[in-house]
């Protein structure tokens, strides 16, 4: 690819700022699918990279409305365009899959929603340029980059940033709110227990693999300055992970950041191109791409298990009343989280281990379904969104669990004693797998 003349760190931090929180009243909404694809007979078995391919390829020519992907390790990602309206994202959503499940039905698989594969350990199934510097960069840290590359899968929420001016629909308010909610969110949703079929201590065990890796990339910035500031400083002095180039690998040299790649035009100079791919590469539980991804909660059971964190998500963001009132709910959990970025503080980690059964994030998930289940209406959501959301309450929030406790509680006692470390990095999951149905301290 051509490189054009290098660009300035100030023009780069400009660019950053425009681009990354664009204002103004919420309108829109997205989410992003992650799903597992699985041999329909015997979801143990792992699906060889042909069978991948073939689907790959069928899937791709039929007429969907959202951007269709693949993960690393095989999984299945649609990516809705921004629509109007929460009803008019859940049915778009709602169509594709209608078309994919049938297709991959047809060639003997399916989709699983889990947030960590509960089956079998990471297996890269594409190989990308990208996907080579990624697992070669994560390496150096340690086993947990590959699965969560090839093993895990979320359903993304993206909401509006909100307006410039102070506010519940504010983008200084909606920013601090999505690092307090996001840990209410990770503990409703929980959905990842298992790993290789036994425990791994945690209810998201994709949550607990994000601690694992690069902070440098996967913690939240600091909440202490305006977010376009406190953004901008984190992306440019975040470790390049790909230099791109049109022939070789896309590996960067070690410990450089992209301030410093700007500053010494090493190994070649900066463009704005390289700029707006670094930030792809960075991994925050909130990640600003000119609206807010929401990247904490896990995959969900069942073929429309999706449509509730989207619901409850658009509702205690885009309408006023709820969104007040969710900031007010979880305003005091700041206390708990203490000064650590997410993932990393006592908020969270409680959150990835315990769930709900935490008293704390119990409360707070109560107060903050009602609200939502109260706001639906008002932001003209169907029957069907609503009703899915009221059975949701009821079947966990309201009594405390999340959906990783419908699979623990199915698996045989003997099998509670903790399992495998999901990043296959030593016993540490292993001992938490032994504490999960107490409470320890951090």
């Amino acid at each position: 690819m051509p490189v054009r003349p290098s660009v300035s760190e100030a023009e780069l931090e400009a660019h950053l700022s425009g681009i990354c929180f664009k204002t103004g009243p919420p309108r829109r909404i997205g989410v992003e699918i992650e799903l597992l694809v699985h041999d329909a007979h015997n979801p143990r078995c792992p699906v060889p990279p042909d069978r991948m391919h073939q689907a790959a390829r069928a899937l791709r020519a039929q007429p969907l409305h959202s951007c269709l992907t693949f993960e690393p390790g095989g999984q299945l990602e649609l990516s809705s365009l921004p629509a109007d309206s929460l009803t008019a994202c859940v049915e778009a959503v709602a169509a594709d899959l209608a078309r994919v499940r049938p297709v991959l039905r047809e060639l003997g698989l399916g989709l699983a929603g889990h947030g960590h594969n509960p089956w079998h350990p990471p297996r890269r199934v594409l190989t990308a340029p990208r996907y080579d510097a990624m697992e070669a960069y994560f390496d150096r840290h340690g086993p947990a980059g590959r699965s969560m590359m090839c093993g895990t899968a979320s359903v993304q929420v993206c909401v509006d940033a909100g307006h410039e001016e102070p506010g519940p629909l504010g983008l200084g308010r909606r920013w601090l709110l999505a690092h307090l909610l996001g840990a209410v969110l990770a503990a409703a949703f929980a959905n990842s227990p298992l790993a290789e079929g036994r425990p791994t201590g945690y209810r998201t065990t994709r949550q607990a693999i994000w601690t694992q890796l690069d902070p440098g990339r996967t913690l939240a910035p600091p909440q202490d300055a305006e977010p376009r500031t406190a953004w901008a400083r984190y992306a440019l002095d975040a470790p390049v992970m790909c230099v791109r180039s049109q022939d070789g690998p896309w590996d960067a040299p070690e410990g450089l950041t992209f301030r410093e790649w700007i500053r010494t035009g090493l190994p070649r100079p900066v463009t704005r191109e390289d700029l707006d791919y670094h930030i792809t590469t960075l991994f925050p539980p909130v990640r600003p791409r000119g609206h807010l991804e929401l990247r904490m909660i896990d995959a969900q059971p069942g073929p429309d298990g999706w449509i509730v964190p989207l619901a409850v998500t658009a509702a205690l963001f885009d309408d006023p009343e709820a969104a007040e009132f969710a900031y007010r709910t979880v305003k005091p959990l700041a206390e708990t989280a203490g000064l650590r970025p997410p993932p990393e503080n006592p908020l969270w980690r409680t959150a990835a281990r315990d769930g709900l059964t935490d008293p704390e994030l119990g409360a707070a998930a109560v107060a903050c379904f009602a609200a939502a289940q109260e706001a639906l209406p008002r932001l003209g959501a169907a029957p069907g969104i609503r009703a899915a959301v009221a059975e949701f309450t009821e079947r966990y929030v309201a009594r405390g669990r999340c959906p990783a406790d419908d699979q623990l509680d199915a698996l045989p006692a003997a099998d509670v004693a903790g399992g495998p470390d999901p990043a296959g990095g030593g016993p540490g999951a292993a001992a938490e797998g032994r504490r999960i149905r107490g409470k320890d301290s951090l």
